[in-house]
C-alpha cells in the first residue's frame, strides 16, 4: 500500500472518529450530567435524614465504595453471602478473556504476584489463541463453504448469473452466522441474565468483537435481582455457565473473524478490480490519443504533399504558359503571304469577336470563339 494511500485510510479513520466522538458526545453527555446532579441530591438528602453523619465521612464511605467496585467487589448486600470472583470457574473465564484480549475488565488481578503472570500469560496465550481461532474459522468456513456449494448449485439452476449466486449465497451465510451465534444466544441471555433485549445484543456484539467494556458481563458484576421471585435474592448460576459462554466466545469469535475477513477480501476485490479498471481506462485514453495523434500527423502530411503537389502542378503550367508565349511568333507573322491571302473578310462579325485565340496549333482570325469555327462564314486556317 502507498504512502498516499496509508494518508488517505488514515484521514478517512480520523474524521470516522470524529463523527463518532459528536455523536456518543450529544447521546451521552446529558445522561452523564443528570447521574452527576442526581448523585449529588441522593448525598444531600442522606445528610440532612442522618445528621450525625457528616460530609467527609461520607465521601469516605462512597471512596471505598467505588475502590471496591473497581476491584470486582459488589458492595452491596451482605458480602459474607456473595461467592468469590476468584473461584475456579471465574478464573476461568477471566483467563479467557485475557488470551482472547476482550478484557472485560470487571475482575483483575491486584497483587503483584498476579500482574506478572498476567503479563506472561497474555504474552504466551495470545498466540496460542490466534492459532486456534485459524483453525477453528477454517473448520467453520468449510463447514459453512460446503453449505454455501449446496445454496449455490440450488440456485444455479434458476439461470441466474454467477455474480448473483454469490451475493445470495454469502448473504444467506451472513444471516444464518448471525441468527446462530448473535440472535440465539441474545435470547439465551435475556432469559438467564435477566437483560432486556437491547442489552443482550449489545452484549453479544461488544464480547464477539473483543471490544468488551465490561458494563454487561455473563454471570458477573450486577446480578439482576429476582424480586418479584425470589425476594430479592441473588441469581445464582451453575458452576459450568461461564465455561460454557467461554465456548461461545470462541465459536463467535471464530464465525466474526470469518466475516470480517470475508469483508477485507471483498475491499481487496473491488479495489483490484478498481486498478485494473483504471488501468484499461489509461490504456484506452493513450491508444485513443495515439491514434488521434497519428491520424492529425497523417492528414497533415496528405494536405501538405496535396498542397505541394497542387503548387508544383500550378508552377509546371505557368513555366509551360510562359515559354509558349515567349517562344511563339505572332500570329502575323506565323501566316505565309498565301494563307494570309485566302482569308475572308467577316465585316460586322469582326467588329462583334475582334479577340484572335490561339489553341493546339489552330488560329482562329477576327477573334472568333471556338463554338463559332462550323460556322459557314468562319475560315479557319490551320497553322502548319
Amino acid at each position: 500500500m502507498r504512502w498516499k494511500t496509508v494518508l488517505s485510510v488514515f484521514l478517512l479513520v480520523v474524521l470516522y472518529l470524529i463523527l463518532g466522538a459528536t455523536v456518543f458526545k450529544e447521546l451521552e453527555q446529558p445522561h452523564e450530567t443528570s447521574q452527576k446532579l442526581a448523585i449529588l441530591v441522593e448525598k444531600l438528602e442522606f445528610l440532612e435524614q442522618h445528621p450525625c453523619v457528616n460530609s467527609s465521612e461520607l465521601e469516605n464511605l462512597v471512596k471505598q465504595v467505588v475502590s471496591a467496585l473497581r476491584a470486582g467487589v459488589n458492595p452491596s448486600g451482605n458480602s459474607s453471602n456473595q461467592s468469590s470472583l476468584w473461584d475456579l470457574s471465574n478464573s476461568f473465564f477471566f483467563a479467557g478473556t485475557v488470551i482472547t484480549t476482550i478484557g472485560f475488565g470487571n475482575i483483575s488481578p491486584h497483587t503483584e504476584g498476579g500482574r506478572i503472570f498476567c503479563i506472561i500469560f497474555a504474552l504466551l496465550g495470545i498466540p496460542l489463541f490466534g492459532f486456534l481461532l485459524a483453525g477453528v474459522g477454517d473448520q467453520l468456513g468449510t463447514i459453512f463453504g460446503k453449505a454455501i456449494a449446496k445454496v449455490e448449485g440450488m440456485i444455479d439452476k434458476w439461470n441466474v448469473s454467477q455474480t448473483k449466486i454469490r451475493v445470495i449465497s454469502t448473504v444467506l451465510f451472513i444471516l444464518f452466522g448471525c441468527l446462530l451465534f448473535v440472535a440465539l444466544p441474545a435470547i439465551i441471555f435475556k432469559h438467564i441474565e435477566g437483560w432486556s433485549a437491547l442489552e443482550s445484543i449489545y452484549f453479544v456484539v461488544i464480547t464477539l468483537t473483543t471490544i468488551g467494556f465490561g458494563d454487561f458481563v455473563a454471570g458477573e458484576g450486577e446480578r439482576r435481582q429476582h424480586e418479584e421471585n425470589s425476594g430479592g435474592s441473588e441469581l445464582e448460576y451453575l458452576d459450568y455457565y461461564k465455561p460454557l459462554v467461554w465456548f461461545w466466545i470462541l465459536i463467535g469469535l471464530a464465525y466474526f473473524a470469518a466475516v470480517l475477513s470475508m469483508i477485507g477480501d471483498w475491499f481487496r476485490v473491488i479495489s483490484k478490480k478498481t486498478k485494473e479498471e483504471v488501468g484499461e481506462f489509461r490504456a484506452h485514453a493513450a491508444e485513443w490519443t495515439a491514434n488521434v495523434s497519428a491520424e492529425f500527423k497523417e492528414t497533415r502530411r496528405r494536405l501538405s504533399v496535396d498542397i505541394y503537389d497542387k503548387f508544383q502542378r500550378a508552377a509546371s503550367i505557368k513555366r509551360k504558359m510562359s515559354a509558349e508565349i515567349n517562344l511563339s511568333p505572332p500570329v502575323n507573322q506565323q501566316m505565309t503571304p498565301g494563307k494570309r491571302a485566302h482569308s475572308v473578310n467577316l465585316g460586322d462579325e469582326r467588329e462583334a469577336y475582334p479577340y484572335t485565340f490561339v489553341r493546339n496549333g489552330s488560329l482562329f482570325l477576327n477573334g472568333l470563339i471556338p463554338d463559332y469555327a462550323d460556322h459557314r462564314d468562319i475560315t479557319k486556317i490551320q497553322t502548319q
